[in-house]
């Protein structure tokens, strides 16, 4: 049986990784539902029991360090070994630099989007060693361009982008893959949810979303890539062009930057 853990997992795509985990695995798949909602947990893992995975529900709050160490340990208690460990649980914002009246926030965001990769992952290694497994850290596109408005957002996902690539090598004598991926913009409520400039939830998105990718798609993507034990998952053609440009011509990605950025304040009607 494959034991997989995905944080974030309540809804978005965490919750759709389930999904399509469970679908194909069926009762081959042991899968540990992570994130802060038991309620929405239990509801996720009513739709994957249907299914016939095996799911253990472990409510997690992944800034803090304690309750990532209680996550893995539950996990091991009740199955003996890791697979898969999906750090996908993450929380986005969107304030210019000189707008935000307490940095407070940036460390709140830092401690979900890093720290509660970096502590679950630590915890996890000794296991995913043992079965020469797979890690998947969920970044951003915001983690290969640096986003106007999204300066604490952007710091995480580079951070965490570092982070991951320097395992990479240090995991490799072991059999141990790590898949980075890089949605953009997905049909999802992370950031409605996000902080604003002053650390409050921003209740509606600031992008213009047509066009966004889909929730299942976006999904599916990063689960074929760590099948593969792809090293990233680059998910659009802006993305993978904008890698490149930022080599070849940074002063033109800057301008592309700050075009978004004005789309975001002034959104088309």
């Amino acid at each position: 049986m494959q034991v997989v853990i995905i944080t974030g997992a309540s809804d978005g795509i965490g919750a759709e990784m389930a999904r399509q985990l469970a679908e194909t695995g069926r009762n081959q798949i042991a899968l540990v539902l992570a994130a802060r909602s038991a309620d929405k947990l239990e509801h996720v893992a009513a739709s994957c029991r249907s299914h016939g995975a095996h799911v253990l529900v472990q409510p997690t709050d992944v800034a803090e360090q304690a309750a990532c160490r209680a996550l893995i340990d539950a996990t091991v208690k009740a199955y003996g070994r890791i697979d898969l460990l999906i750090n996908n649980a993450g929380i986005s914002a969107h304030a210019l630099l000189d707008e935000v009246t307490d940095l407070g926030w940036y460390e709140q965001l830092m401690r979900i989007n890093l720290w509660g990769s970096i502590w679950c992952t630590h915890a996890a290694l000794p296991y995913l060693k043992a079965s020469r497994g797979r890690i998947v850290a969920v970044s951003s596109l915001a983690g290969l361009v640096g986003v106007p408005g999204r300066t604490a957002y952007s710091t995480s996902k580079f951070a965490m982008n570092g982070f991951f690539e320097a395992l990479r090598v240090e995991l490799s004598q072991h059999g141990v893959s790590v898949t980075v991926a890089y949605p953009g913009v997905v049909t999802t409520e992370i950031r409605s949810r996000g902080f604003n400039a002053h650390g409050q939830p921003l209740g509606t998105s600031s992008l213009d979303e047509r066009g966004a990718m889909s929730v299942e798609t976006c999904a599916q993507l990063i689960l074929e890539g760590a099948e593969r034990r792809q090293r990233d998952v680059v998910m659009t053609l802006k993305g993978k062009l904008s890698r490149w440009l930022k080599l070849l011509a940074p002063s033109f990605v800057d301008r592309m930057a700050l075009a978004a950025l004005s789309a975001e304040v002034h959104p088309p009607q």
